[in-house]
Parts: C-alpha cells; sequence; structure tokens
C-alpha cells in the first residue's frame, strides 16, 4: 500500500505509458506467431509450466526436480524452437515493419494480384495444368519462400503459365505471392496431418490445406487431374469453386478490413465488372 501512497501524478502516468508499451509489444508479439506452428509449442510451455505449479504447490520434489532441470536448458530449446520466428521477427524490426505491418493489402495491389492470377488460373483450368498459388497476408512465410528459387518479379498472368507448364523444372512446386510481387517459385509447402481429408485429394491440394494450417495465408489450386479450381483457408479447402466466388472471396481476404461504406460497395462491385469484363454470365 505503501507503494500506491507515495506515488506522485507524474508516476502514474510513468507507470501507465510503461504498462502501456509493455502490452501493445506483447499484443505485437502474440500477432506475430499466430497461426503459425509456435502457438502449439507455447501450448506445450504452458502445460509444462502448469506442472511445475503443481508440483510446487504439492510438494512432489522428484516431479519438481525434473521440471527444474528441462527449465534448466529451457532457455536455449526456446532459442532453436522459436528459431523461424526470431529471425522473422528481426527481419521485420530490421526493415521498420515489426510495429507498423499493415493488416492486409492494398486495393489497387489486391486488384492487380486478382486480375493477373484469374487470367492465369482461367488458361491453365481449362487445359488441366497443374498449379498451387500461395497469398501471403499478415502471417510471414519467409521460411516457405527460402525453400523454393527466389524471383521477386511482378506479377503476370503469362509468367505464372509459363512457371507451371508441365515437365518445366518449377512445375511442381507452389508459388508465393507477396504483394504485387512473386516471391519464389518451386517452394516446398508443409502438408496437412489432417486425418478427416479425403483420400481423393492429392499432395498439391494436401500441400494448400497445409500452408493455410500453419499460417493465414490464402491457396488457389488447380487440380492436374480434372483442372477443377480450389480455394484453401484456415485449414479448410473448397473444392471446384466457382469463378466469381473465388474473385469475390480473394478480394474479400485479400483487402484491407478498415473500409467506409463507399469503399466497401466498391469492393463488392470489382468481382462481378472483373468477371463481365472477361464475357462471362450475369448472376
Amino acid at each position: 500500500m505503501n507503494y500506491f501512497n507515495d506515488l506522485t501524478w507524474n508516476g502514474w502516468i510513468k507507470d501507465i505509458i510503461d504498462v502501456g508499451i509493455v502490452s501493445y509489444i506483447i499484443y505485437k508479439l502474440i500477432l506475430l506467431v499466430r497461426g503459425t506452428r509456435a502457438v502449439q509449442l507455447l501450448k506445450g510451455i504452458l502445460v509444462l509450466v502448469g506442472t511445475w505449479a503443481i508440483s510446487t504447490w504439492f510438494n512432489l520434489y522428484t516431479l519438481k526436480w525434473l521440471m527444474n532441470q528441462m527449465f534448466t536448458f529451457g532457455v536455449v530449446s526456446v532459442l532453436i524452437i522459436f528459431q523461424p520466428e526470431l529471425r522473422r521477427a528481426l527481419e521485420q524490426l530490421g526493415r521498420g515493419k515489426l510495429f507498423a505491418r499493415t493488416s492486409s493489402l492494398e486495393r489497387d495491389i489486391v486488384a492487380e494480384q486478382i486480375e493477373s492470377v484469374m487470367k492465369a488460373v482461367q488458361h491453365m483450368a481449362q487445359r488441366s495444368v497443374g498449379a498451387l498459388i500461395v497469398f501471403e497476408r499478415n502471417t510471414g512465410v519467409s521460411e516457405l519462400i527460402e525453400s523454393g528459387i527466389q524471383m521477386e518479379s511482378r506479377i503476370t498472368s503469362e509468367l505464372l503459365i509459363n512457371i507451371f507448364t508441365p515437365n518445366t523444372p518449377l512445375h511442381d512446386g507452389a508459388v508465393i505471392i507477396r504483394g504485387n510481387h512473386i516471391m519464389a517459385a518451386g517452394c516446398y509447402l508443409p502438408l496437412s496431418e489432417n486425418p478427416f481429408i479425403s483420400k481423393e485429394l492429392g499432395t498439391r491440394h494436401r500441400a494448400a490445406i497445409g500452408v493455410s494450417e500453419v499460417s493465414d495465408a490464402v491457396a488457389v489450386i488447380v487440380s492436374e487431374e480434372t483442372g477443377q479450381v480450389s480455394l484453401a483457408i484456415n485449414g479448410m479447402i473448397v473444392r471446384d469453386i466457382k469463378e466469381e466466388s473465388l474473385i469475390s472471396k480473394l478480394f474479400e481476404e485479400l483487402t484491407p478490413k478498415q473500409t467506409n461504406s463507399k469503399e466497401r460497395a466498391t469492393v463488392s462491385s470489382f468481382p462481378f465488372s472483373f468477371w463481365k469484363r472477361k464475357g462471362g454470365r450475369d448472376g
């Protein structure tokens, strides 16, 4: 109580600012690891901490000794386990993006993305050319980009078609898009281990679901067998999605959420004006 009695107005303000800054840093760190495998690792660490607390409370000496030994090497283990997340955080800090990261892409960039991708997807679907295109969002996928061939090229439908042409070196991998650039091609993605996925789905579809499970990325898949187009998001997949629905969903997921009513009206009308411009049916 003496601490609070001795506080001055300046002390109160300093403490409020101090707590606010720390809370904001923790919030940003949570956003950084949200949707990645680090979340599951954090849950495991919380279980270990809970076990240690129980052993201390009930004086379970053997269990407490075991937990203490684990925590002794815990700092090094955490650095090893969270190496990808720590590296990504330091990269963003170095670029000045850790605390200024936008929630999604600008609308004009999204429009350019969707138009180029949809032209390529339509071309490949008609010819049953297999393809896997991943859109990076808030959760960085730098480690996946590094697994492929670095490109950093502007998106064009011709380039996408050329990448996925059968019997070429990059055909079987994934293309990862960041902003209006193709960051890499031929990327290796983590396969989903969900036991409830249909047995009909092949490696390309499982990889799309997998990347949407460990991040908030959105993946578009063209089946090599049927030419059907599918969309994977949040660990789920929509198979044989119609072109209008795909454009609408991509625009919804990739555009900024903070839009006023006029902008929302423009966003909602974009997919259908794009569809009409390509000569599709109304409705």
